[in-house]
């Protein structure tokens, strides 16, 4: 009989293992401690939405909605439904659905797996998960400097260097119908140095073009009209205001006139945090403020800004500067030998774990429970800190043996302790004596 076909992911769906899986806590550890210092609460929104949630909020002519969502019609009901691509739409869907802001401005942080059906590539899958902020009902530039403050906050204390930001003001729709205009006049004149996809966003979404990474057009875009030149006077005083907070915070950026985001929805801020260590796919977070939205979909006039990184790109990123030391798999691994041994053990195991601290249980596999050898091998390899072994002469005598794993060699000191002491001599060593900052106690009296 012939074995099966071998199943594997979808190309650009990839799986988190184990080895990789101490980074992501620790990034999501990290940002989920930040963004609840500066006060911002999660939300949970759907993987599914209506199709036109999309096509509404990101808009029509974007790469997004025209080639790279992942849509389908219900078979239950006929409905048009999208695997989301991104997550502001959502939330600001579940803040109007729910009424969120009625009783004034709020914080939201999300996270999540995002879907885009687009060329698998380093640092671009087509699942590919997101962390995202998004403040509603704050008008002024002091939120945008918040926003970007909490981003130099979370490089900080990941250790990411080599990241730098740019910023930009695209002001608001009348300034940058103005500004429309002359951009097509100028690309019409410039006609012959188009490529085929600026010709085919020439009337459509012109500003697009200016983000274009075709070498051969970059000359000519660089003389194009800049929307900075046709910011009025309040769209110039937030941009301002919003480069005073950070000039006053020793935020280092570069203002890029070409940085304009590709969805419909921004307005006035937008910013991006590029680095150069990930080739071609530099960006790690961007955002700004898109105040049209909520009204776009049909709320009430309320001011947004917010951003999103790709998770992906930082811990590749995170890797890049140096993995940080992975932490153990446990506080303690459980050794045993003999049937009233592994009894005993898996008593004394739940009592450690009542007491707060991690416990992996040594459990038989298809050649057998081993010998004492051979699970302290496995003992070893779990980054346990200490072993507690049981045997027959620990049971006959009511003890275990309790043995430091982590110090030199000469250091692993092995005591005997009475059974119903074990458990307090663990939490005072691991907790309060030589392994204090062992990452993964978690002790609660």
């Amino acid at each position: 009989m012939s074995k099966p076909e071998k199943i594997v992911a979808i190309k650009g769906m990839n799986d988190i293992l184990p080895g990789d899986a101490p980074l992501w806590e620790l990034f999501e550890n990290t940002t989920e401690t930040i963004l609840k210092s500066y006060g911002y609460q999660k939300i949970v929104t759907p993987i599914v939405e209506e199709t036109k949630l999309f096509a509404r909020a990101i808009g029509a002519v974007t790469d997004i909605v025209e080639k790279e969502m992942y849509s389908f019609t219900d078979s239950m009901n006929g409905d048009q439904l999208t695997l989301r691509p991104e997550g502001t739409a959502g939330a600001v869907r579940a803040v109007l659905e729910h009424n969120l802001a009625y009783d004034g401005p709020k914080r939201l942080w999300y996270k999540g797996p995002m879907f885009r059906h687009e060329r698998p590539q380093r640092g671009r899958y087509r699942q590919f998960f997101q962390f995202g902020a998004e403040a509603f009902g704050f008008s002024g530039p002091d939120i945008d400097a918040e926003l970007i403050m909490l981003c130099r906050r979370l490089w900080d204390d990941l250790g990411i260097e080599n990241v730098r930001l740019e910023l930009n003001s695209i002001g608001n729709a009348e300034e940058r119908n103005r500004h429309r205009a002359d951009l097509i006049a100028y690309f019409e004149r410039h006609e012959d140095l188009l490529d085929a996809e600026a010709k085919r966003r020439l009337h459509a979404n012109p500003l697009r073009i200016l983000d274009t990474k075709n070498p051969a057009m970059q000359e000519m875009v660089g003389g194009a009209p800049r929307l900075l030149d046709y910011l009025g006077e309040e769209s110039l005083a937030h941009f301002e205001g919003l480069k005073k907070i950070l000039d006053r915070n020793a935020i280092q950026y570069t203002v890029n006139p070409r940085l304009v985001r590709g969805l419909d929805y921004y307005n006035r801020t937008v910013f991006e945090w590029v680095t150069d260590e990930l080739g071609a796919q530099g960006t790690i977070c961007a955002g700004g403020r898109y105040d049209p939205l909520i009204e776009q979909l049909g709320g009430k006039a309320t001011p947004a800004v917010g951003f999103a990184m790709g998770m992906e790109r930082i811990i590749e990123l995170m890797k890049a500067m140096g993995e940080p030391a992975a932490p153990g798999q446990c506080d303690v691994y459980m050794v045993h030998q003999g049937e009233e041994a592994q009894m005993l053990a898996f008593t004394l195991a739940e009592r450690i774990r009542d007491a707060g601290l991690d416990v992996v249980l040594h459990c038989a596999t298809p050649s057998g429970v081993g010998s004492f050898k051979s699970q302290m091998k496995k003992a070893d390899a779990s980054g346990a800190a200490f072993a507690v072994i049981i045997g027959e002469d620990e049971v006959a005598q009511g003890v275990a043996a309790v043995k430091s794993l982590r110090g030199e060699a000469g250091e692993q000191q092995q005591e005997t302790v009475a059974l119903e002491n074990v458990v307090d001599h663990l939490v005072d060593q691991i907790v309060g004596g030589h392994d204090h900052d062992h990452d993964h106690v978690h002790y609660h009296p």
